[in-house]
């Protein structure tokens, strides 16, 4: 390849919030021309925002604007359906690059380690969330619906997103972006009751109260608190509390004293620890034990009693976890990429940045990755200004869109991002909803493919 030295080439692998602030980031500094190249393994942009935000809060997804402002500057350019490891190398970016800045996120799901988590009927929220939002690797999921108990191991805001998807009539949920095959599956549930399950008391509970009042205002829909008493034990010993904490507990207490009426009902569950998912063939029931609470502390005591739940469907919602990329360094301790100042640590050479969850884990709301993508960009420029980066020949951005198409990955570009994301819209205007989601690879795929790059 030849010499380009006119501008500043950045890779940013991941095109989810980190990786769309740090590219505006980039493109809206005025000390050098930069050229920006994302790359994602998914043939739409946006991420979590497409794929994790609930459907029902459609607030939460016009942060898209910010980032379709930014590919609409001079010098971007999306690489959709381009996966590292297998398209491209990462030395490979390194090469063409002056330098690279990983925000591929923490997609994966923790764990469960329940005896008989495995067994038909259980499984990860993560898994359920891509379900519903139509992510192309999971569309051709099922969940059995037929069962009038669900149970949500976890206390954070995806616990309660999955709570009031699965909670929703039909008729409200026709009403968002929720992927049509989701829609049709719910639409036939017999869920009457979802069981939230947290291990520890309320007052340590990971889900925000914006999220947490929310259940109350759902339509046909009553919530309780369990057990008995475990809300005004919390207040009573609520010194040293933080407000946001105390906020919660209030929300709680307004619920604490309802009974169970007729209609779907929302249980916030407290004190429990899940030990075994129990089933001959799949999940019939789960087998929990009622924690003593040890105030001031974020730990239970030794179970005072055990108790089992009927249910066919049980979901973990007990938190992300990000990946390895060939080439690229991680811990697997911390499921993250190691990294000094945002400046990838394990490498014979600099020019590599990580932002977002892969760098610092699955924690804060989108915007939290603005700050932490502000910090990788301003370490680069830093390197950039000290001569430690900027000085090698790197690609042209002709050369390394000549070297994709010779690979015949079938490179979505931007281009063909708005084509999808105009078929969506016109094909949800069509039967009077928000959005129709393409959620099958081939579908994908083929609206994206009469433009090149």
């Amino acid at each position: 390849m030849t010499a380009e030295r006119r501008v500043l080439r950045v890779a940013i692998v991941g095109a989810g919030p980190s990786g769309m602030y740090a590219a505006g980031h980039l493109l809206r500094q005025h000390e050098v021309t930069v050229e920006v190249d994302v790359f994602d393994r998914l043939p739409t942009p946006w991420g979590l925002v497409r794929n994790g935000v609930a459907p029902d809060h459609p607030e939460k997804k016009g942060v898209t604007r910010v980032f379709e402002l930014t590919a609409a500057i001079p010098g971007f350019r999306f690489f959709g359906n381009v996966e590292i490891g297998r398209d491209v190398q990462a030395a490979e970016l390194r090469d063409w690059y002056d330098a690279v800045i990983y925000a591929y996120g923490a997609a994966a799901s923790r764990p469960a380690g329940v005896p008989g988590s495995d067994l038909p009927g259980c499984g990860s929220a993560t898994d359920f969330v891509n379900w519903y939002n139509g992510h192309p690797d999971h569309s051709g999921r099922t969940y059995d619906f037929s069962t009038e108990r669900a149970v949500i191991i976890g206390n954070g805001n995806v616990a309660l997103d999955v709570a009031r998807i699965l909670s929703l009539s039909c008729d409200e949920l026709k009403r968002t972006d929720i992927a049509g095959h989701a829609l049709e599956a719910l639409s036939r549930s017999r869920i009457r009751e979802v069981v939230v399950m947290g291990r520890r008391g309320p007052q340590y509970a990971a889900f925000n109260n914006p999220e947490l009042a929310e259940l109350g205002h759902l339509e046909g829909v009553d919530v309780s608190v369990g057990p008995d008493g475990v809300v005004d034990e919390a207040i009573a010993n609520a010194g040293g509390l933080s407000w946001e904490a105390r906020r919660k507990l209030e929300t709680l207490r307004s619920w604490s004293a309802r009974q169970a009426g007729p209609a779907r009902r929302i249980r916030l569950q407290f004190l429990a620890t899940p030990v075994e998912v129990v089933g001959d063939r799949r999940c019939e029931a789960i087998r929990f034990e009622h924690n003593q609470a040890m105030q001031a502390r974020r730990e239970v005591q030794a179970p005072s009693s055990c108790e089992l739940l009927e249910t066919g469907l049980v979901l973990f919602a007990i938190g992300f976890r990000g990946c390895e990329l060939p080439g690229v360094p991680f811990d697997s301790a911390t499921g993250t990429v190691p990294h000094q100042a945002q400046r990838v640590k394990g490498l014979d050479r600099g020019g590599t940045y990580v932002t977002g969850w892969i760098a610092r884990g699955p924690s804060g709301i989108i915007g939290s990755n603005k700050l932490c993508a502000h910090r990788a960009v301003d370490a680069l420029f830093e390197d950039f200004r000290s001569g430690r980066i900027g000085t090698d020949l790197v690609s042209s951005a002709r050369e390394v869109a000549d070297v994709l198409q010779k690979r015949s990955i079938g490179v979505v570009s931007y281009r063909g991002w708005q084509s999808i994301d105009e078929a969506e819209l016109s094909a949800g205007a069509g039967i009077d909803r928000p959005r129709l989601k393409r959620t099958d690879w081939s579908e994908l795929l083929a609206t994206a493919r009469p433009h090149g790059l």
